[in-house]
């Protein structure tokens, strides 16, 4: 199953006709990335190269998405930077009317405020 989570590194590498040697840096991002399993697959991988410790995985979404915000306010010129929305959702949030019935499993009817 882990083997599996190659697969897309396998089709980015083939598709953008990239070698493994001519990537310079291997960041892990996400909380899965903390898996040693995974970690030591990906080192693997890139033939015995260990990937980038240096920021934490749970942050360089942040990261990304603040260097995407200057781009987007003209305040960084991109330079060698591509920022792709891989996953590009839209957030949003449905607010009830006040004083609407909400059930929980005691029945019970709660007044709310928002």
């Amino acid at each position: 199953m882990f083997k599996l989570t190659l697969e897309p590194v396998r089709n980015v590498l083939i598709n953008s006709g990239i070698e493994k040697s001519a990537i310079d840096d291997i960041v892990l991002v996400g909380g899965s990335t903390r898996i040693p399993r995974i970690q030591q697959l990906v080192s693997e991988f890139f033939d015995g190269r260990t990937p980038n410790t240096g920021i934490n995985p749970d942050e360089a979404v942040a990261y990304g998405a603040t260097i995407q915000a200057s781009i987007l306010a003209g305040d960084i010129s991109t330079g060698d930077i591509l920022l792709l929305d891989v996953c590009p959702l839209t957030l949003g949030m449905e607010v009830y009317p006040i004083n609407n019935e909400i059930i929980f499993t005691e029945t019970a009817i709660f007044n709310i405020r928002i």
